[in-house]
C-alpha cells in the first residue's frame, strides 16, 4: 500500500474545516498532519479529531511552522489574509497548497500566482465536482444561447458568508462571459435599484441572496423569447467540497509546483 497523503486543514474548528477533518479520516490514502486555526480559537490544544470521538493525536495550533511542519499538503478554507499568511509559511517549508477560499483581490491573486513558482498549489472558487461540471456545462450553453436570451447568476448562501457575490456565481459569470466573447467586468450588473430602463442584452446579471443556513446554491438562467433555460447546482452538505479537496490534494502530489484549477483536476482523472 502506498504511503498515505500527509495533510493539514486550515480552520480545523470551523464547519468546513471539521468536514474536511472527518473525510481525512475516512479516506484510506489520507492522514491527518497538522490542524491550524486563529490564536483566538478556544479549541487551541484539543485533538483535531475529538469531535469525532477519535483520538488522532493531532493538536489544534496557531503555531503556522508547528502545523505545518509534517505535511505535504495544506487545505485551506479561511480568509483571503490568513490564506496568504498560510501560503508563505508553506513555501519556506515546501508544502503544496489546495485553496477553497474565496474574495480574493487582483493583488492578492497575484501573490499566489508568485507562490506558485516554488510550490504547487490548486485553487478553485467552488471544489465541488458537480460544480464544475456544471461550468462545462454552461460553456456549451452560452455558445448555444448567444443570440436571444438574457442572462442572470442567482446565488444563495448562509446568513455568515463575507463576499458577494459568491466566487463560484463570479466563476459562473467568467465562463459565459468567455463563451460570448464579452468581458465579465464590462458587462456584469451586480444591483438594480429605481428606474433602470430597459435591459441591456449585452449584460450578465447577478443577484445575491443570504440567509439562514443555506450551503450554497446556484442558478444561471437564460431567459428567452417563450422559454426559459435554467443549469443549478445545489449543495445539501459540504461533503461535496470536501471531496472535490481531497481529489485536488491527491493531484497535486504529483506536481512539484504550478497554479491549478479543478479543470485540471477533473482532466487527470
Amino acid at each position: 500500500m502506498a504511503t498515505p497523503c500527509r495533510v493539514a486543514i486550515a480552520g480545523a474548528s470551523g464547519r468546513m474545516g471539521r468536514v474536511l477533518i472527518e473525510a481525512v479520516s475516512q479516506s484510506p490514502d489520507m492522514v491527518l498532519a497538522g490542524a491550524l486555526d486563529v490564536p483566538a480559537s478556544p479549541s487551541l490544544g484539543q485533538d483535531a479529531s475529538a469531535f469525532l470521538g477519535q483520538h488522532s493525536g493531532i493538536h489544534i495550533t496557531s503555531d503556522l511552522n508547528e502545523g505545518l511542519k509534517n505535511a505535504q499538503v495544506l487545505i485551506d478554507f479561511t480568509r483571503p489574509e490568513g490564506t496568504l499568511a498560510h501560503l508563505a509559511v508553506c513555501r519556506e517549508l515546501g508544502v503544496k497548497a489546495v485553496i477553497g477560499t474565496t474574495g480574493f483581490s487582483a493583488e492578492q491573486k497575484m501573490s499566489i500566482t508568485q507562490c506558485a513558482q516554488h510550490i504547487a498549489v490548486m485553487m478553485a472558487p467552488n471544489m465541488s465536482i458537480g460544480v464544475n461540471v456544471v461550468l462545462r456545462l454552461l460553456d456549451v450553453a452560452a455558445r448555444a444561447l448567444n443570440e436571444g436570451y438574457d442572462i442572470e447568476i442567482i446565488e444563495a448562501h448562509h446568513r455568515h458568508k463575507v463576499d458577494a457575490p459568491s466566487g463560484t456565481a463570479l466563476q459562473m459569470g467568467h465562463v459565459v462571459a468567455k463563451a460570448l466573447g464579452r468581458n465579465l467586468d464590462e458587462c456584469a450588473i451586480y444591483g438594480r435599484e429605481g428606474v433602470t430602463g430597459a435591459r441591456d442584452p449585452s449584460t450578465i446579471g447577478f443577484a445575491t441572496i443570504r440567509g439562514g443556513d443555506v450551503i450554497g446554491d446556484h442558478t444561471v438562467l437564460f431567459a428567452g423569447t417563450g422559454e426559459r433555460i435554467e443549469i443549478s447546482h445545489k449543495s445539501s452538505s459540504r461533503a461535496g467540497y470536501a471531496q472535490g479537496s481531497l481529489r485536488a490534494a491527491r493531484f497535486l502530489m504529483n506536481h512539484a509546483h504550478g497554479l491549478f484549477d479543478m479543470n485540471d483536476v477533473l482532466g487527470s482523472a
